[in-house]
């Protein structure tokens, strides 16, 4: 007999991990195509990578507004309302024919985008057990990854044969006929999954506990989450730049004499199969879970490790050169991709920045299911989509900063160094932010023992009050 309730669950979890992916498609389709749209509407390239910065810190900012009214109010019609908002503001984008439309509409986009992140989240805690937040929130954090994997090469495999416009169309379009699967999602009362407040479900009553404006305060200060907002702000200044990696791989495909078309469609693929290692995060969310059981500070320690690794290895990474590269001149894609698998195999240059590649997206996958699920742990369920949207914030600071600091970088070093050249350096530079990121996870593992016991205490009185 089939458990309708059991069917319901697995179905949202399926639509927020799936459509988490687009926030990030969106902001990962715009640099493979920014000397397109730059040559198209006669505007420098940094100028476009200030659009896309903003992009970012404007969904960060709103999410903020959506996560509180996520708080208060039902999840699903505003998750759908937003989804609808940046549908049609992606559209909009589509067919922009100046750098100040562009730039309107993006704007627009992020407010829209804004909810995917922090009522995604409040749903999914309160579906997830415990026990497994940090196997299943990983998918949630996988999915927005790949998103940006999959914007990538969405924009390096579609625009070469249209134009800039077409991608974004395609996902306005994509976006706007999604939005009616949360119909049929269930929304689930807040705070569902905790074991504390597992003897109130079964008695039918309702957590009737809503967030306050006055609890904002409460949530900035708590030990805990000052360090995961300042871990978000320092990982996503190094973690936000890596959306360059497909404009350092044209720059060095072009150095080996191929022409733009080529390099455009080889990097987008690039791109996608050196961040294979991130495929390794539920993994690494499945060690957190585990620890956890067993220390509540294991967590953030076992996260720092790994945070401290990824930089030698995505440096290394950087620095090899694409020598002896050897791509059909057509331009037909799949010739591409399967000369490129050919290259990693047989070239020992390619052969090394894809095993750098694995070691480095592996190490950097840890991060995110351990975070989600510290985060989540941390603070009471009705608190949580604000905590993440205030972290969020602190995430789309890091990124703003980050990518606007790509750019202005970029302008110093092209006085003296060769194009590929001045990619490396800029993104070896923006790496060094990883370092401070790590020490954020040790400084916190003592107070999140203190903070996750405090609510475990009160999800527990609260439980035993009816």
């Amino acid at each position: 007999m089939f458990n309708t309730n059991k069917i319901k669950i697995f179905y949202t979890l399926f639509v927020f991990i799936a459509l988490a992916a687009f926030d990030n498609i969106v902001i990962g389709l715009f640099p493979p195509l920014f000397g397109s749209i730059a040559r198209d509407l006669n505007v420098d390239i940094s100028a476009l990578g200030f659009v896309s910065a903003l992009n970012i810190f404007i969904t960060s900012v709103s999410s903020i507004g959506w996560g509180y009214l996520a708080g208060k109010f039902n999840r699903r019609i505003l998750i759908m309302t937003g989804t609808f908002f940046w549908s049609v503001s992606v559209f909009l984008t589509s067919i922009s024919n100046s750098y100040i439309q562009i730039l309107i509409f993006q704007l627009f986009t992020g407010i829209g985008l804004g909810c995917i992140g922090s009522i995604g989240f409040s749903i999914l805690t309160d579906c997830i057990p415990q026990k497994s937040r940090g196997v299943l929130l990983s998918l949630w954090g996988m999915s927005q990854g790949f998103g940006g994997i999959a914007g990538a090469l969405m924009a390096s495999l579609i625009a070469p044969n249209t134009n800039w416009r077409k991608p974004f169309e395609i996902v306005s379009i994509i976006g706007f006929f999604l939005m009616f699967l949360y119909i049929f999602v269930k929304e689930p009362s807040m705070g569902e999954a905790e074991p504390e407040l597992k003897e109130l479900v079964e008695k039918g009553h309702d957590y009737d506990y809503d967030i306050k404006l006055g609890h904002l305060r409460e949530i900035i200060l708590k030990p805990s989450n000052i360090l995961l907002f300042f871990q978000a702000f320092f990982m996503n200044i190094a973690i936000g730049t890596l959306i360059w990696l497909p404009t350092l791989y044209i720059s060095k495909i072009q150095d080996q004499g191929y022409n733009s078309h080529i390099s455009i469609v080889a990097a987008g693929y690039l791109y996608a199969l050196f961040q294979v290692g991130g495929l390794t995060s539920s993994w690494f969310g499945h060690m957190g879970d585990k620890i956890e059981q067993k220390s509540y500070r294991g967590r953030a320690l076992l996260t720092s490790f790994f945070v401290f690794f990824t930089v030698p290895f995505y440096i290394l990474m950087f620095i090899t050169p694409m020598n002896n590269l050897r791509l059909s001149q057509g331009n037909n894609a799949y010739i591409i991709f399967i000369d490129l698998i050919k290259q990693i195999v047989i070239n020992p240059w390619i052969t090394i920045i894809f095993i750098l590649s694995v070691f480095a997206s592996a190490a950097q996958s840890a991060n995110t299911p351990n975070w989600l699920a510290l985060i989540t742990n941390v603070n009471l369920p009705e608190h949580r989509a604000a905590a993440f949207s205030i972290a969020n914030l602190a995430t789309g600071i890091g990124r703003t900063i980050g990518n606007a600091g790509v750019g202005f970088m970029l302008g110093i070093l092209s006085l003296k160094f060769t194009e590929t050249n001045k990619y490396i350096i800029t993104l070896i530079v923006f790496q060094l932010f990883l370092i401070p990121s790590g020490f954020c996870y040790l400084k916190m593992a003592k107070a999140n023992a203190k903070d996750i016991r405090r609510v475990k205490m009160t999800l527990k009185r609260r439980g035993n009050a009816t």
